[in-house]
């Protein structure tokens, strides 16, 4: 009868609420007892004071959630559900016990993410300070102290490591024990955005690296070049364990790579941190602060990775054409078909496509070294696309540039369209760099009045600063530490390269004093013309390529002077002067090394080594030259030649010793059909 009477009561206080909101009210009974998607057995509704009886009435509550009537059948299980009645009745709504439940473990779990994250911090910076103790008492000591013995410069030493010691003392001295302190401190100073906006503000000493990474990785790269020395030394130390198999220049990317890493956990540090939390406002400014340096840092990983990737091609080209310089950006490069001129044959090439040309390869099928041969390099610089119609070959384009035409195939409509899209883009972005360079100039002439060419060398010039420019404002080529520094001309002012500002000319505003200028200010101020400054200027300044196109032979030697070592070099007699040796270090330069008068030596064809079968020697008083061919066959052909020039004869005829640029598989001017 009591259950009777029960019965009664509840489906009487069910007809007293409408049949929604019965049901609304029973479903978060269902998961009274679901915490994290699992099941508590043993959870129980916390006792309470009030007592209910059948009519409604309560004692100590306002408040009466309904309840639950016809939605829970008690034909099944009955005694579970008068058990979640009764715990319903007794206590507080389940729905504001599981909210309150969830509210605590959220708490606890961002407390738990906010300690990982500073921990995270520690272990990153413990990390980070052994590889600046790599860099710093490891690769930088030991390389100094290679150099102060003679074997290169100091000076090249300290461009590449930069202010890598200060870095590395801030870190190891400051900011990691402030870190290892606090967390060990961390259950009574949970925080750690108080540490990083004291100290975030030291991080601005990384613009000095980071603004010098660029010529550090190429000083890297030329000095284990031609460096001997400076290349056994980092490999010796890239092979220790402490290396971790990694190469110097993946350790010097470490500092660059830090500061975006403090971003990103500063990020989610304050992603996790309440707004109201007494380490916010410091966290923030970090952040803020922080967010400035990686800007700088992001920057320099993407030249490290397009560096990085260019490295890649120019072993893929045997080491041959040098791209590895921070100003050239891959754009595309793949797989194509060259429709020949001669007949309707298509053969396969592949293309790099970059931000300032364009090199046409040939597959090189080895199993080891280079997989491509570059048979034209196009420059963008005046370079047209034009889609082609070929109903035997379909898909087909045109790339017309200054140093040659070329017909290709694409291997699909979309591959054609890509190609074309890639080609066009890079060329219009070309033109507006130059197009923005010279108004920059043209801007900057009429800003501080540039010196007119009636009083070039009468009036000192304004210099163009060294970071207002980044190339050569004569020839367009970019600069970089080595091979193409910054030279200023002195009657215009101009930042030019070694080559654009190798002229020397009175000016009146200096006392009449020899001074540096560039090629133009130099004809303008001594009156020379093309023609007769390049007869007096002498025939070093005369170009290979000019040369070695009007040769009686040409081809590359290893070349010693004296006890010196052996080296490579473009050597060129040429029809125009069939009694001198020119000697450049590639087939294009525009200046020789060297030149032997050949007359009056004596030759010697005899072998200096086993090493070097195919050597031969020249020898006057006590200036001694010897060479080595790379075969039989070449070392005659130019014995040939010498044996008349340095009895003071000349080929008869432009047929005799017909060597050409074709004897060798090196030079670039080799034709292709």
């Amino acid at each position: 009868m009591a259950a009777q009477n029960q019965m009664e009561c509840e489906e009487e206080k069910a007809a007293t609420f409408s049949p929604d909101i019965s049901i609304q009210a029973s479903e978060p009974l269902l998961d009274t007892h679901i915490v994290n998607g699992e099941r508590d057995e043993t959870a129980t509704a916390p006792a309470s004071p009030t007592t209910n009886d059948c009519d409604g009435n309560a004692s100590g509550s306002s408040y009466r959630t309904p309840g639950i009537g016809p939605v829970l059948p008690l034909e099944e299980g009955g005694a579970e559900t008068e058990a979640k009645v009764q715990e319903r009745e007794n206590g507080e709504s389940p729905l504001d016990l599981e909210q309150l439940d969830q509210h605590h473990e959220m708490k606890e779990t961002n407390e738990e993410k906010l300690h990982k994250i500073a921990n995270e911090l520690l272990l990153t910076e413990r990390a980070y300070v052994n590889r600046l103790d790599l860099l710093d008492q490891v690769f930088y000591c030991k390389l100094l102290e290679e150099a102060n013995r003679g074997s290169f410069p100091a000076e090249m030493v300290n461009k590449i490591f930069s202010n890598i010691s200060s870095i590395n003392a801030f870190h190891s001295k400051f900011l990691l024990p402030e870190l290892e302190k606090r967390m060990q401190e961390w259950e009574t100073t949970p925080r750690i955005g108080d540490i990083l906006q004291k100290l975030a503000p030291f991080l601005k000493m990384y613009g000095e690296y980071v603004k010098g990474f660029d010529n550090a990785m190429e000083l890297v790269k030329n000095m284990t070049e031609r460096i001997p020395q400076f290349k056994s030394l980092v490999e010796e130390i890239q092979k220790q364990k402490i290396c971790g198999s990694l190469t110097l220049q993946h350790h010097m990317l470490e500092p660059v790579q830090r500061i975006p890493r403090y971003e990103m956990l500063l990020k989610d540090y304050l992603r996790k941190l309440p707004p109201d939390s007494l380490d916010w406002n410091d966290a923030k400014k970090s952040l803020e602060i922080i967010s400035t340096a990686a800007s700088h840092s992001n920057s320099a990983i993407r030249k490290m990775e397009n560096l990085k990737k260019l490295l890649e091609i120019y072993e893929m080209l045997g080491e041959e054409e040098d791209i590895v310089n921070p100003s050239n950006e891959l754009i595309k490069e793949g797989q194509i078909l060259k429709l020949a001129a001669r007949n309707t044959s298509a053969q396969e090439r592949y293309l790099f496509l970059f931000n300032n040309m364009l090199l046409y390869c040939v597959p090189r099928f080895s199993l080891v070294g280079s997989k491509f041969t570059v048979r034209t390099r196009v420059g963008i610089d005046g370079m047209k696309i034009v889609e082609t119609q070929n109903e035997e070959y379909p898909h087909t384009f045109q790339v017309s540039g200054k140093e040659r035409t070329l017909e290709l195939q694409a291997s699909s409509a979309q591959d054609k369209e890509e190609w074309i899209k890639a080609l066009q883009e890079t060329i219009d972005a070309f033109h507006q760099r130059h197009e923005t360079f010279r108004n920059a100039i043209a801007k900057d002439n009429d800003i501080h009045s540039e010196v007119s060419t009636a009083e070039l060398g009468k009036r000192a010039p304004r210099w163009i600063r060294d970071n207002e420019v980044t190339m050569c404002m004569k020839c367009k080529e970019s600069f970089n530490a080595l091979t193409r520094r910054r030279h200023h001309c002195r009657a215009c002012g101009y930042v030019v390269c070694w080559k654009c500002s190798d002229y020397k000319a009175q000016l009146e505003y200096d006392g009449g004093k020899l001074n540096k200028v560039c090629k133009d200010c130099y004809q303008i101020i001594s009156g020379f013309t093309e023609s007769e400054e390049k007869k007096r200027k002498g025939i070093l300044e005369i170009e290979s390529a000019e040369v070695s196109g009007n040769s009686v032979v040409c081809s590359f030697l290893q070349y010693m002077e004296k006890s010196k070592p052996w080296q490579k070099a473009w050597c060129v007699i040429p029809k125009q002067d069939p009694l001198v040796l020119y000697m450049y270090g590639a087939p294009q330069d525009v200046r020789a090394q060297a030149t032997i008068p050949l007359l009056g030596y004596v030759v010697d064809d005899m072998p200096r080594s086993a090493d070097l079968p195919h050597s031969f020697k020249l020898t006057q008083s006590k200036s001694v030259h010897s060479f080595a061919a790379d075969s039989e066959e070449l070392k005659h052909k130019w014995l040939k030649v010498i044996l008349l020039a340095v009895t003071g004869e000349t080929p008869d005829g432009p047929n005799e010793h017909p060597g050409t640029l074709d004897d060798h598989p090196e030079p670039k001017k080799k034709s292709e059909c």
